[in-house]
């Protein structure tokens, strides 16, 4: 009670939801992330009560995960990599006239995930932190295969299984050009120095959502109009479809779960909760056209990772990731070495950082809704104004992450790639699938293989590896035997 007097007094109260709105802000703009706005602030704090500069910092940190969801879902623009999965739902959804909906979905999803992984951290942190050292580079392959058991998933009538591993792979392709971790040597290059660290994540996902958009926006004759009777007068009253509470409870799960891990990140938390929540739907046939489940379970999952990255990260030191990792240097900073000290000798600034994220949570929750039916609005923009702007944004969106023409280029390169990809028939959930998860499986597959001495059983030895091989099976039969099914009927039909 004495820790949460602390938070509940008027500077607290103010830095958090400053801190809060601040996220929101950056975690809205494409090419601004979480970790950026968390990295830059640091030192600022240096200046300020510990306890308040924690608090600042926790705010930002939660606002800026769920803010990602906004361009997403209106533009197609995620503002943080982790909103990817909440674009291929949202954003239909938005052209449908029920961008009041997605959004009101989205904010109450990341609110449960936030607050769900916060109690676990404040409850379990110690205990899960010494189970999440067991899960090695071998668990972390099999993580990212888990993953990508989602491609076969995304087969629909538009788009052919053939066609949909061809995407994942090229995207895995793509994934590993630059420096090899493991032998330092350089692939794929070209001979461009822009390219040794390997294509930036950001500018690709901006080029293959957002811009992408825009060029076939700019190369219609007539635009598919919006329907404003579900805009128009209604968005205030708009209400969440039925039976969404399973699904944010999935994803908030998943994501605490995948949090805690050392090194993995809110991205693949929020296309696992998506993949699962696209297993055991009765409405599968609508994911990708505007789905709220797909929204309510990846932004419950993204958010997850919230809590769950700080387990590790205040217990024993090891960053959940790459924000983790920024919040860890400010605690160092303050003279507080993460480890088992953060919650016995200096648990009187532990506690109410922790505790300040509840607060985070219920002001983003508050921002969400009270603006989700102007910020809908967005969506009746005329083409004419709406591509020019967002193209712009995109633009500098992209040259604000290091200051780079190369990476303007590079985001126009892959919206004209996509373009291609698209019309041809290929999977664009498919290329950012294997663009995501790529690096994380060679990664974990080259340091497990070293690990086994050249040896593949090492990807069955523990009895985590054997519990996520059941998971990634109980995913890829159902999505296989449906194709099949579809394939033996297309053949009695010819």
């Amino acid at each position: 009670m004495e820790y949460l007097s602390e938070v509940f007094t008027l500077p607290a109260i103010l830095t958090i939801v400053l801190g809060t709105f601040a996220g929101v802000v950056v975690g809205g703009m494409p090419g601004l992330t979480a970790t950026m706005a968390v990295g830059l602030l640091v030192p600022f704090t240096y200046t300020m009560d510990p306890t308040l500069g924690l608090m600042l910092l926790g705010g930002i940190y939660c606002g800026a995960m769920y803010g990602g969801s906004i361009p997403a879902i209106l533009l197609n623009t995620p503002g943080t990599p982790a909103a990817v999965a909440t674009a291929l739902e949202g954003y239909p959804m938005a052209r449908r006239g029920e961008g009041s909906v997605a959004l009101k979905t989205s904010v109450i999803a990341s609110f449960m995930g936030g607050t769900f992984s916060i109690v676990i951290l404040l409850m379990f942190a110690p205990l899960l932190a010494r189970q999440a050292l067991e899960f090695g580079p071998a668990e972390t392959f099999l993580l990212a295969l888990l993953g990508l058991a989602g491609i076969v998933s995304i087969v629909d009538e538009n788009t052919s299984l053939l066609k949909a591993l061809l995407s994942g792979f090229l995207g895995m392709i793509i994934a590993v050009v630059g420096t090899d971790n493991m032998s330092g040597g350089l692939r794929y290059t070209f001979g461009l120095t822009d390219l040794i660290d390997g294509i930036n994540f950001m500018p690709a996902l901006i080029g293959l959502f957002s811009m992408l958009q825009m060029l076939e926006l700019a190369g219609q004759r007539e635009h598919a109009p919006i329907d404003t009777s579900a805009i128009n007068g209604s968005q205030k009253r708009a209400k969440l479809p039925k039976g969404l509470g399973k699904y944010m409870a999935l994803g908030s799960g998943t994501g605490t779960v995948i949090g805690i891990l050392p090194g993995e990140g809110a991205t693949i938390a929020a296309f696992i909760s998506y993949n699962f929540a696209k297993q055991i739907s009765k409405a599968k046939h609508m994911f990708g056209k505007g789905n709220p489940e797909g929204v309510a379970a990846a932004e419950a999952g993204n958010n997850g990772c919230v809590g769950g990255s700080l387990v590790p990260t205040l217990t024993l030191g090891i960053p959940g990731n790459s924000v983790a990792a920024a919040l860890m240097g400010a605690f160092i900073i303050h003279g507080m070495i993460p480890g088992p000290e953060l919650f016995t000798v200096h648990a009187d600034r532990t506690y109410p950082f922790i505790l300040s994220m509840f607060v985070a949570n219920f002001t983003f929750l508050i921002i969400g809704l009270a603006f989700a039916p102007y910020l809908a609005r967005i969506a009746l923009i005329p083409p004419s104004v709406m591509v020019p702007i967002v193209s712009a944004f995109a633009v500098l969106g992209c040259y604000a992450l290091n200051s780079s023409v190369f990476d303007i280029y590079l985001m126009i390169a892959f919206a004209t790639f996509g373009l291609l990809l698209k019309k041809l028939g290929y999977s664009l959930e498919g290329l950012i699938l294997g663009l995501i998860l790529g690096p994380i499986a060679e990664n974990g597959f080259s340091q497990g293989m070293i690990i086994g001495r050249g040896s593949p059983t090492i990807f069955f030895h523990s009895e985590i590896a054997k519990v996520m091989w059941v998971i990634i099976i109980a995913l890829l039969v159902p999505p296989l035997l449906s194709i099949a099914r579809k394939w033996r009927a297309s053949l009695r039909a010819s």
